[in-house]
């Protein structure tokens, strides 16, 4: 059961809506208000449980008019990605639960089709509403309904390869479509390439506040024969003032905008207009990320998402210990200022993997391509046939969009290009969406691809040492979210011969390997089994592929048993691989397996979850006691 307070912690309005029916029976008058409420809603409970700040705040007069104008769960909302829809949980009958948002059994950071009937399209990566939308469109038409498809995407997911793949299809399958561009320059981290620059170009022209104005002036006259005159007559403003190339009307697709996307009242009476339409429209509203906190308002890339922060000052509590990311941005920029050919990409997260170190330090050698992860992988497949040595950072949950690339590009032609995986392993609060569970699964059985994780920090520091220092063919390194043990880097980085595993310990009963971060926990359960007498091996396998068989194949024949610790699923995962070596060399032992189950695991801290699933100390020494 989901947990919940009562409507009675909530602000009048707030308390009041049960869902989108009675979001419309608010009189127009007390829109602003509850616009308010929403505002301090948000930023009282995610100062708790953290989460989207930024880009809720800038959607919540969006959200009100959609709820005004358009009737859900019949008519059909997609929010690209959706980490914007809490405003849209909250109009929906999930105010009382945003508290829970993030936290075990509580709301979801994203939307979810099993949370609730007005979820129509859940989502979690960028560049899923408008296709989503549109093959919702056409089941609409095919069934012979009268319903409406709004899809609501920022202008960073214009800069993705599915939405423009669905805005060429567009004009060839419906009629009746609305796309919604909300346009606030932001993505994860501040919007880059030539649609970017353009859309930015239409906030900042002498001619915005105009265009606006008439805009507002055509709204008001939507009644009567002079509506479409006017309407006419703001479309060609539109164009010929600040959209010369009619990008949208391209792709068949009718232009209204730009217009204020916090002013409801122009909102709700330009979606009744266009609701009518029988034709595709888009409508380009311009947004603030973050709008009503000034502390979002100041730094919208640390308001994209965050954990808990003070309400006074937007503060956060700084961590002890470097991240994997902080350490991974600072040390490739260390290794590039000696190493000229290094060159580092990114897909629209440089502040995420930290590269936003490399790139003031080093701008000439830094690429930020975008939300655009395929692109990202071929672009570095340039920098590797041209003698370069690029490092693509992309979180591992979202490197599964360039699978192809890797199989197709990378390693089929032997390219060295460094694959750096951050937030591998759980991800916590932010859910299934964002887990990187999979990536020893989809790299693994790739032909003369190497993979690697380290189990500290020290280590990791010697793994990108030794990719810089890998010409064969691409590399791989996967590392996880949040700081590590904090072992402190060696002055002097070491290369690491590939395959070679380090053994720790020696023993004739239990032999244990435990991969990256959960090497701390087959730490744990080897001190417990020793405590019970028995002999136990302990390795370090750092090496994903090719795996150390020597070393692994003689410990594994003199134990009774072996237990392998992943921070991944176990299906096709790394035990999954010693598995295959013992049937593979005809070594006959039990193996007991520490891992994910075969399963999307849901959304909470990390300790919760480890110990629902079982990936403890405990449950490791009940599995391997039970074979001694």
């Amino acid at each position: 059961m989901m947990k919940s307070d009562s409507f009675n912690d909530l602000p009048e309005l707030l308390a009041s809506i049960h869902g989108p029916d009675d979001v419309k029976a608010i009189s127009s008058s007390k829109l602003p208000q509850l616009a308010q409420e929403i505002r301090d809603v948000l930023i009282s409970r995610l100062a708790v449980t953290g989460g989207h700040l930024g880009p809720n705040l800038g959607v919540v007069e969006l959200s009100i008019a959609l709820h005004r104008v358009f009737h859900s769960p019949t008519d059909k909302f997609t929010f690209d990605v959706s980490h914007q829809g809490y405003v849209h949980k909250m109009l929906t009958g999930r105010a009382k639960d945003i508290h829970t948002i993030r936290t075990y059994q509580g709301l979801n950071g994203f939307l979810l089709r099993s949370e609730s009937e007005h979820d129509c399209y859940g989502a979690g990566h960028a560049g899923t509403a408008v296709s989503a939308a549109l093959g919702m469109a056409s089941a609409r038409d095919l069934r012979e309904e009268d319903s409406h498809v709004v899809a609501v995407a920022g202008d960073a997911a214009f800069t993705c390869g599915p939405t423009l793949e669905a805005l060429n299809n567009i004009a060839e399958t419906t009629k009746k479509f609305i796309v919604v561009l909300n346009d606030n320059e932001w993505s994860i981290d501040k919007n880059v390439g030539a649609l970017a620059k353009h859309f930015n170009s239409l906030q900042t022209h002498p001619t915005y506040s105009s265009v606006r104005a008439t805009a507002a002036d055509f709204v008001e006259k939507l009644a009567g024969s002079g509506a479409r005159k006017l309407a006419h007559k703001v479309e060609r403003g539109a164009k010929n003032l600040i959209l010369p190339n009619v990008l949208f009307e391209k792709f068949g697709l009718r232009y209204f905008g730009p217009i204020d996307g916090h002013d409801v009242e122009l909102l709700t009476s330009t979606f009744q207009y266009l609701k009518e339409q029988d034709e595709p429209v888009i409508l380009h509203i311009i947004t603030e990320k973050g709008k009503g906190y000034k502390p979002a308002l100041d730094n919208p890339g640390k308001f994209h998402g965050l954990g808990a922060y003070k309400i006074d000052d937007g503060s956060t509590q700084k961590a002890t210990s470097p991240t994997y990311s902080e350490i991974f941005g600072r040390t490739l920029t260390d290794f590039a200022k000696e190493d000229k050919a290094i060159t580092a990409i990114t897909a629209a997260m440089p502040g995420g993997t930290k590269l936003d170190i490399f790139k003031e330090e080093l701008p000439t050698h830094y690429f930020d391509v975008g939300i655009a992860e395929e692109h990202a992988a071929l672009f570095a497949c340039g920098h590797a046939t041209q003698g370069l040595k690029p490092f693509l950072a992309i979180y591992s949950t979202f490197m599964q969009r360039a699978y192809d690339m890797i199989i197709h590009d990378i390693a089929l032609q032997k390219l060295p290009v460094r694959l750096c995986m951050d937030r591998a392993g759980l991800s916590g609060d932010d859910g299934p969406t964002h887990h990187g569970l999979f990536d020893i699964g989809y790299l693994r059985h790739i032909p003369d691809l190497i993979h690697m994780q380290p189990k500290d920090e020290d280590e990791f520091v010697d793994m990108l040492w030794t990719m810089a220092n890998y010409n064969e063919g691409p590399s791989a390194i996967r590392y996880p979210r949040g700081a590590g043990t904090g072992a402190t880097p060696k002055a002097k980085p070491q290369k690491l011969t590939i395959g070679e595993a380090e053994v720790l310990s020696e023993g004739q009963d239990v032999c244990l390997i435990g991969l990256g971060h959960l090497f701390e926990m087959a730490e744990e359960t080897k001190q417990q089994l020793e405590a019970q007498g028995y002999s136990v091996t302990l390795i370090n396998p750092r090496w994903i592929k090719p795996l150390d068989a020597t070393t692994i194949l003689r410990y594994a024949q003199q134990a009774k048993v072996v237990c392998t610790f992943e921070d991944h699923v176990l299906m096709n995962g790394f035990g999954a691989s010693i598995i295959e070596l013992l049937h593979d060399n005809q070594l006959n032992r039990p193996v007991e397996r520490i891992g994910w189950p075969d399963a999307f695991i849901e959304h909470g801290k990390v300790p919760k979850l480890r110990e629902i699933h079982g990936l403890t100390t405990e449950e490791a020494v009940r599995k391997i006691t039970a074979h001694l």
